[in-house]
């Protein structure tokens, strides 16, 4: 699967920022040695169901010390048996821009 999540604590810290809790919850995804992507509104995270879930659990659990709620928003892309679609999708579609004339 696919799962791209925006994550946040209810209210920015001291400084007007998000930055620090949103880089603990970056670190979780980092060191769950799955394939993932930053963007500048999601994080996208690939594998199984039950991998993914645990990762979005324990970036909820690093987030919490920044505020006294988090919010967080999820899409998921589930295909059962599809691996390397982190690049897969984003190559098909960018094949089609470099060969408009590919149906």
């Amino acid at each position: 699967m696919l799962l791209a999540f925006s994550i946040a604590p209810a209210g920015p810290g001291e400084d007007g920022s998000y930055a620090p809790a949103v880089a603990a919850a970056l670190q979780v995804v980092r060191d769950s040695g799955l394939p993932h992507d930053l963007g500048s509104m999601f994080t996208t995270i690939e594998g199984e169901w039950d991998e993914v879930m645990a990762v979005i659990k324990r970036c909820v659990d690093a987030m919490e010390p920044y505020g006294d709620r988090v919010s967080l928003v999820m899409k998921a892309d589930i295909r059962s048996g599809r691996i390397g679609q982190l690049t897969a999708k984003v190559d098909r579609v960018q094949g089609l821009l470099d060969d408009p004339g590919t149906p």
